[in-house]
């Protein structure tokens, strides 16, 4: 296993069970460790809060059951008492209850027992880098009061161009706004060389993760018990990347996790990525609770996505009613028209005529394409071939940029 030099500052340890063996089994698999310390060992959650107080360890590991104060209160106590020190929560329970319990009481890892060694080491550094970065949030007041802003991941402060947020939502489910909004975001990174997210905040059944075929240990949720102490770098690391080059913040693994992104959470994330990306493309979900409202209100532009179907057409004049009603600017939503049919269908002419709204773009029905880019896991617009919807879709999004750098330049 790879080890820094004995040279640098060693991870302080402090570990809580009150399972004799378990505590000797977490010493041993970190004694050879010459970055890591083991410092102390609790018997009980009372124990870890006094021991914590006093030694003010870099990282806990607490277990989550113990009699009297359990693992969730302990945490709970030490992240206010001291607020660096970084915990990981111990757990036979792999259940998301329990999962949603920890991160609420601040912990940044969640180890299901029995664990290998090698999780257990990169859990630990993982945390404690975390944790230097909480730290060091302090050392810029100056550069922030000289109103230089914050540092972009990987290049210079951005303090003047703040990245652009399209949200592509529509009110009527099927409308395909997820296999869209991958699509471009991907055509706008690649075809203007911009650097562009892509959010999933359809929260409780996200399909991103699925239709990029792509994993990830962690998602916005981790980001939940952070909102008011968020850090560019912690969000760099909870994002995943696709192969195509873009960056992806993915949602909750289980339904009930959506809970814990609240619409202050979700903002906050969104403000912060706008110092990291140039745009990012948010995929909502059809509902108009507070998180969507709250991103539709940060968003500059609103891709409106509706198919040529009565329902769909009725779902869409309504939603323009309440971007009135909200008092938004008639150019910050665009109408797209999503699987339109050559024969047969409501043309988009029609629909002008209905709602009284522009339809700004038309993707063709492409079914069988489409169903093998979402069984494939691979975005239509890199599967190859000269097809008629990537093609829609690349102009569109070349469309977006170009309206967006207007407003900038505006």
């Amino acid at each position: 296993m790879n080890t820094p030099s004995t040279s640098q500052e060693k991870i302080r340890v402090l570990i809580v069970d009150d399972i004799p063996e378990t505590r000797e089994n977490l010493k041993k698999l970190l004694l050879f460790e010459l970055d890591i310390e083991v410092v102390g060992a609790a018997i009980s959650g009372e124990e870890g809060v006094e021991m914590a107080k006093g030694m003010h360890p870099d990282v806990v590991l607490m277990d989550i059951n113990m009699p009297g104060i359990d693992g969730i209160q302990a945490s709970e106590i030490i992240t206010r008492h001291s607020p660096y020190t970084q915990i990981i929560i111990m757990s036979v329970q792999g259940e998301a209850d329990y999962l949603r319990r920890a991160m609420q009481a601040g912990a940044r890892e969640f180890l299901i027992k029995p664990f290998s060694s090698a999780d257990l080491v990169n859990s630990v550094r993982r945390a404690h880098q975390l944790g230097r970065q909480q730290r060091d949030r302090l050392g810029p007041m100056t550069q922030q009061a000289a109103g230089m802003g914050e540092l972009r991941p990987g290049g210079p402060a951005r303090a003047q161009e703040l990245g652009k947020i399209i949200s592509i939502f529509s009110p009527k489910g099927g409308a395909g706004c997820s296999i869209l909004a991958i699509n471009l975001a991907i055509a706008m990174h690649k075809t203007a060389s911009i650097k562009v997210a892509l959010v999933d905040a359809s929260l409780q059944f996200g399909d991103i993760a699925v239709l990029l075929n792509v994993q990830a240990r962690r998602t916005i949720a981790d980001l939940a018990s952070y909102a008011e102490d968020l850090e560019i770098d912690l969000i760099d690391t909870v994002m995943v990347t696709h192969n195509s080059g873009l960056r992806a913040l993915l949602a909750p693994p289980r339904p009930e996790m959506a809970d814990l992104v609240t619409a202050e959470v979700l903002v906050n994330v969104l403000n912060k990525m706008r110092h990291m990306f140039d745009v990012i493309v948010v995929d909502m979900y059809s509902s108009l609770e507070d998180t969507v409202l709250v991103t539709l209100d940060a968003s500059e532009l609103i891709v409106l996505v509706a198919t040529p179907e009565i329902p769909a057409i009725k779902s869409a004049r309504l939603f323009f009613e309440v971007t009135e009603a909200l008092e938004y600017p008639p150019a910050k939503t665009q109408l797209v028209l999503n699987k339109a049919v050559r024969q047969g269908g409501i043309r988009a002419a029609d629909i002008e005529a209905s709602i009284k709204h522009k339809v700004m773009a038309q993707f063709p029905l492409e079914e069988k394409l489409v169903t093998t880019s979402i069984n494939q896991g691979v975005p239509y617009v890199l599967s190859g071939g000269n097809n008629l919807l990537a093609q829609a879709t690349v102009a569109y999004a070349r469309q977006l940029h170009q309206t967006l750098a207007q407003s900038q330049s505006r």
